[in-house]
C-alpha cells in the first residue's frame, strides 16, 4: 500500500475533474450497476498513469460530444477492496493498471488494458475513448 500522502495528488487529478472516488466494494457494485454510461478508471502510481491514463481520461470527458453518465475512480495499491471488486467486473480481462473500462447498464462494453496505454499518447488514448463514447453513450 502507498501513503495516502503520496497519492493523493494522483487522485486529485481525477476527482478534481469531477471523477468519483469508490473507496469499497459496495460504492463499485452501486456505480457500476447504474443505469446508463460509466467511465471507470483503475488509476495507479506508475509514469504511464501519470503521462497518459489520467491526462486522457480527463480529456476525454472534458472534450467529447457525448459523454458517459458517470465517472469514477479506484485506485490500485491503495483502495484493495475496491479494486478487487472493480476487476470482477472486467473479467475475462486480467489485473491491468491502470486500465479504463466503459460500462453501459452494467455491462462492460470497452476496455483499456495497460498495454493500450502505456505505449500510446494521451490524445490517442482519449480518442479511443471518444470513440467508445461516441457508439455506447
Amino acid at each position: 500500500m502507498y501513503p495516502p500522502e503520496l497519492v493523493a495528488p494522483m487522485k486529485q487529478e481525477l476527482t478534481g475533474a469531477g471523477f468519483k472516488e469508490l473507496l469499497n466494494a459496495e460504492e463499485v457494485d452501486a456505480a457500476i450497476n447504474k443505469e446508463g454510461t460509466t467511465l471507470l478508471v483503475i488509476n495507479s502510481v506508475c509514469g504511464c498513469a501519470a503521462r497518459n491514463a489520467r491526462p486522457a481520461a480527463r480529456h476525454s470527458v472534458e472534450n467529447a460530444s457525448k459523454k458517459p453518465d458517470h465517472t469514477v475512480t479506484v485506485f490500485a495499491g491503495v483502495d484493495t477492496e475496491a479494486v478487487n471488486q472493480a476487476r470482477k467486473y472486467t473479467l475475462p480481462y486480467p489485473p491491468s493498471s491502470p486500465a479504463m473500462g466503459l460500462f453501459k447498464d452494467g455491462k462492460l462494453v470497452h476496455f483499456l488494458e495497460r498495454h493500450h496505454i502505456e505505449g500510446a499518447s494521451a490524445q490517442d488514448i482519449s480518442e479511443n475513448l471518444q470513440g467508445a463514447f461516441e457508439q455506447y453513450c
